[in-house]
């Protein structure tokens, strides 16, 4: 139970950033954000905006005197803020390159500055890249796939480096597919859970990339809240500076995520169980499955799964109809 500590979450206002602060002040922590609002939403840091442990600094990770002002004074820091998606690393590798890399190493370098004890930062599953071992085990990796995933795994390399050079104490969370409340159905790079429930809810039919038969490890919000509290306030000198799987274990396909949520949502609009999804091309820098090993994140930080994919979809299935039906 994490508490009476100061601590900075960068892309604060993002999906898992907010969600990563809820959780902080509810524990009664003094919560500072830094975010340039380039992906994340004012409204969703909107319910703290009165809280006397609140603070929010309105900047770019990319310019170094804002991460020395927001990483002064911190016992620690949850570094969220990054560029995501695989198509807008694509697109545009340059800016992709210049926030998750450049941006991570001025915050990093920060947080040595300001002498802060725990750097614990979002790592990626698509640092895989090509491995077709399955499940997924931390000390194996292929090569990445996309300038996006580049950019998670030099994150990785850096925070080791720092934690040689300097002493700062690293923990990278390689996230599998997170989804849940807060996430944002909207723009071209939405996640593909809201995109499909927008899509059912609005009686629209879903676009599946490829076949369908492409799986993932999906993993609700509130396990990737307890890997980061855990991370946080990991003690023994093996669970510090090391990479972990944040997931549930378990894969589900694409069909059947969208069985999934059409069942769901079907249950607050019968009509939607009519909806059939259409199959488009694969889309280009994607991994064909993904699943986690996390018996390393259950033995060092005694992590384990509060909400398995089946509960999550169900959650977030009631989410996006109340978001819809406002």
């Amino acid at each position: 139970m994490l508490e009476n500590k100061k601590i900075l979450v960068t892309g604060g206002a993002g999906f898992i950033g907010s969600n990563l602060v809820e959780r902080l002040l509810a524990q009664n922590n003094v919560v500072t954000v830094l975010d340039n609002f380039s992906t994340g939403y004012r409204e969703n840091l909107a319910p703290f905006a009165d809280d006397p442990n609140f603070r929010l600094i309105e900047g770019d990770i990319r310019d170094y005197n804002t991460c020395l002002k927001a990483a002064e004074g911190q016992d620690g820091i949850l570094h969220e803020a990054a560029l995501g998606s695989v198509p807008r690393s694509i697109k545009d590798p340059m800016t992709s390159t210049d926030v998750n890399i450049g941006g991570f190493v001025k915050m990093l370098f920060a947080a040595v500055e300001c002498k802060v004890k725990r750097f614990v930062y979002a790592a990626s599953s698509s640092t895989y890249g090509d491995s077709k071992e399955l499940p997924k085990v931390e000390e194996r990796i292929g090569k990445p796939l996309s300038p996006y995933a580049i950019t998670k795994y030099v994150d990785e390399l850096y925070a080791e480096n720092f934690h040689k050079l300097y002493g700062i104490d690293c923990i990278g969370l390689r996230y599998f597919n997170v989804f849940g409340r807060r996430q944002s159905p909207n723009g071209a790079y939405a996640a593909v859970i809201p995109k499909f429930a927008a899509s059912l809810i609005k009686k629209e039919p879903p676009v599946i990339n490829g076949d369908g038969t492409y799986s993932r490890d999906f993993t609700y919000i509130d396990n990737v809240l307890q890997a980061n509290l855990l991370a946080l306030e990991a003690e023994s000198e093996e669970a510090l500076n090391q990479v972990y799987n944040v997931a549930c274990g378990s894969a589900t396909n694409l069909n059947e995520l969208f069985e999934a949520l059409r069942e769901n949502l079907g249950k607050f609009d019968s009509e939607i169980l009519a909806v059939e999804a259409v199959h488009g091309p694969e889309r280009a820098g994607d991994i064909p499955h993904s699943l986690a090993d996390i018996s390393k994140i259950r033995r060092l930080l005694q992590y384990e799964p509060v909400k398995r994919a089946a509960e999550g979809i169900q959650l977030a299935a009631e989410y996006y109809f109340k978001l819809y039906k406002r």
